[in-house]
């Protein structure tokens, strides 16, 4: 264990190291957050020391792909530190990604400024592909601030709930072919650990790859896929407001024709909390995964704001 007790002054430049840090009740000791951080709510209020270059507000999802691929191009950065509020919190901790430099501030940044603060935190960068690895990294936070026995209670609370749905859907006669959503202009599957929740829940994720990054694809690969359940979960939008971007897709050629449409099997999807942050939530992504795809298995229904039933062109 490293050699941090009380006291200790946090900054997490992630929303799901934040959710992980305040999971382990140490919410007191948070010094500042990126401006992206907003759970738990009490994570607002904390001074923002990481902020985007731009306003994706009012921005359309094809607007904000442009910009980033602009930036990207052009060797820019998507994200700046506040240094001088940085220097203002001084923190013992920085808890940082190398995990995506869409997503979050690129770890080699976060190495470059914060290595010219006096004296220099300790950095811990998280790097998760899949939901073990999400559950290895809280236990990770959890040695860096002196709260591992509250990490590894938490890691097995998540760990019981994940075998609920691994046992309940164990022997489904049918596994659904399904296809995740995680940007739809352009259009983008799931990675990383969504694959492997789909398989867990009982589907079959017919166009990701587990334990690898989100691609783009095109709307025929989607349509040739022919999902049998299509859950729209673009990163950093709610189910409701996955809804309404799902107007995008219900205009495409061969919308009516894929059995997902046909069988009222079409979900928006809370990817902003429960499927694009590697934290605990992804827990509770998991079991919504479950009762989309296995109703009479998982009777309890997801709840509104974790997935919206899409069941008809029209309805979109």
């Amino acid at each position: 264990m490293l050699p941090w007790g009380k006291g200790m002054r946090i900054v997490s430049l992630l929303p799901s190291a934040t959710e992980i840090l305040f999971a382990l009740g140490l919410g007191d000791q948070v010094v500042g957050v990126s401006h992206e951080c907003d759970y738990p709510p009490e994570a607002k209020g904390k001074p923002v020391v990481v902020r985007c270059v731009f306003d994706p507000s009012g921005m359309t999802p094809g607007e904000i792909d442009a910009t980033v691929r602009s930036l990207v191009t052009a060797g820019r950065p998507i994200y700046r530190l506040e240094r001088a509020v940085l220097e203002e919190v001084r923190p013992d901790l920085v808890v940082t990604q190398a995990l995506c430099e869409v997503c979050a501030i690129s770890e080699s940044v976060v190495y470059r400024e914060i290595g010219a603060l006096r004296p220099p935190p300790r950095l811990l960068s998280l790097h998760p592909h899949s939901l073990e690895e999400v559950l290895r990294d809280i236990l990770r936070v959890g040695e860096a601030t002196s709260t591992l026995p509250q990490a590894a209670r938490l890691v097995e609370a998540l760990r019981r709930r994940i075998h609920r749905v691994v046992e309940a859907a164990r022997g489904v006669p049918v596994r659904p072919r399904v296809v995740c959503l995680e940007w739809l202009d352009p259009l983008m599957v799931g990675g990383h650990w969504v694959p492997e929740m789909v398989s867990l829940a009982g589907g079959e994720d017919v166009l990701g790859r587990a334990d690898h990054p989100s691609f783009t694809v095109t709307w025929e690969q989607v349509v040739e896929a022919r999902p049998e359940v299509l859950l729209l979960m673009p990163c950093g939008y709610t189910a409701p407001e996955a809804a309404r971007q799902a107007r995008l897709l219900a205009r495409l050629p061969g919308w009516t024709s894929l059995p997902a449409v046909q069988r009222g099997r079409v979900f928006a999807c809370d990817g902003h909390n429960i499927f694009s942050r590697p934290g605990p939530r992804l827990v509770e992504g998991l079991e919504t995964l479950a009762a989309l795809l296995h109703p009479h298995r998982f009777p309890s229904p997801p709840r509104p704001e974790q997935a919206i039933p899409l069941l008809t062109p029209e309805a979109v």
